[in-house]
């Protein structure tokens, strides 16, 4: 499955954010030495995603798209609005969707998707 995209084609509105995370283990020994180890081949990146002024369509698409994921369960592609990669092993960090319907072609949302490991 894929991250829906507007009726624009685009998968995001701006602003939004894109980190990385990095993950590194440390065993410190005895005499006071360090030992480091990654945990991760490549940093993991993790979008949040703002949406504005969305028509009842698009609302309802997204909406539908997370109830179907399960939340954080589910498992889907997702489109990185930067450069255009697509990530195909991503999904929503949380279990919550929160989104408002404010007037015909006035909703609002905002999800963080993650890339899974």
């Amino acid at each position: 499955m894929n991250f829906p995209a507007l009726k624009t084609g685009a998968v995001a509105q701006y602003p939004a954010d894109r980190t990385r995370r990095f993950s590194t283990q440390v065993l410190r020994f005895l005499d006071g030495s360090e030992q480091r180890f990654r945990g991760f081949s490549a940093p993991l990146k993790r979008w949040l995603i703002r949406l504005e002024l969305l028509n009842e369509g698009e609302l309802t698409n997204l909406e539908e798209f997370f109830r179907e994921q399960g939340g954080r369960a589910g498992t889907f592609s997702f489109t990185d609005p930067w450069d255009g990669t697509v990530y195909t092993s991503c999904s929503f960090e949380g279990d919550a969707m929160t989104s408002e319907h404010r007037g015909p072609g006035d909703g609002a949302t905002a999800v963080v998707v993650k890339e899974n490991r």
